[in-house]
């Protein structure tokens, strides 16, 4: 958001999910709302080149999107997880995109393959260590995404602070951080404050939504307000992703959000 101490992107897939506006028109939106960058999930269902058009029309700044959706915790994938992470690089680099969402996987997929916990973190850190380094070569940025399993996501294979945060000292790539999801870590372990800022210099993006509901941030029991007031203190340098969704009109939810809420 222009004019605001931190950084904002809208993601347009959430936001803008129950809303027939097509996505090249969210991102005129949300350019006439004052944002200054937008990000999105996957990129293999869109039309990037009309994407990179609008964007150099706007002069939106493209935040982060996701890796594809390739398992990188199955032994037998990982070449698969690699190929496919050097085209979502590739669009990276088309987009002036500096940073990658990655998936830690679903663990349900790799035991059906027999495949055990722990096999899946080992195989997941090697693959990480290959991405890391891959990624670096065009100077990007990956971050791993923890989600919660109460309500979300169950069987996925990482979702506390403290877990995703030993991972990342294990894959030990400094271009390879964690996606602190304010709404996820809400749901999984609470204790926002300590989580973030005993390891801020861990964390290389946030996504933020209310909890319960995952809606706009002007509702819910986390105090967005305290929580970004001392990231502006930290003079944290990265994106805030808004991936809140709504039934409400998005321009309406993204004004109130920007009056009310940011700062």
């Amino acid at each position: 958001m222009e004019g605001k101490k931190l950084n904002y992107s809208v993601c347009i897939d959430a936001v803008f999910r129950e809303s027939k506006i097509s996505f090249t028109d969210a991102m005129y939106m949300i350019h006439q709302l004052g944002y200054a960058a937008y990000e999105f999930w996957s990129w293999k269902d869109k039309d990037i080149l009309k994407i990179k058009k609008v964007q150099d029309e706007t002069g939106l700044k493209p935040a982060a999107f996701c890796t594809e959706f390739i398992n990188p915790g199955d032994p037998e994938n990982q070449g698969k997880f690699i190929e496919g992470l050097k085209r979502s690089i590739d669009t990276a680099v088309l987009l002036d995109c500096r940073r990658l969402i990655v998936q830690a996987g679903w663990e349900y997929e790799t035991a059906a393959k027999g495949i055990t916990r722990q096999l899946h973190r080992e195989t997941f850190i090697e693959t990480m260590g290959k991405a890391g380094k891959e990624a670096a070569g065009e100077n990007i940025e990956l971050v791993i995404e923890p989600l919660n399993l109460l309500v979300d996501h169950p069987g996925y294979h990482l979702s506390t602070s403290a877990d995703a945060f030993d991972l990342i000292n294990k894959i030990g790539k400094n271009n390879v951080k964690i996606l602190y999801d304010i709404y996820h870590q809400q749901i999984t372990e609470g204790n926002l404050y300590a989580n973030i800022f005993d390891h801020i210099s861990h964390i290389g993006h946030f996504h933020a939504a209310a909890v319960p509901g995952r809606g706009p941030i002007t509702t819910g029991e986390i105090h967005y307000p305290f929580l970004l007031n001392a990231l502006a203190e930290a003079e944290y340098q990265g994106y805030i992703g808004l991936e809140y969704m709504t039934v409400l009109s998005p321009e309406k939810t993204l004004k109130e959000v920007a009056e009310k809420i940011l700062i």
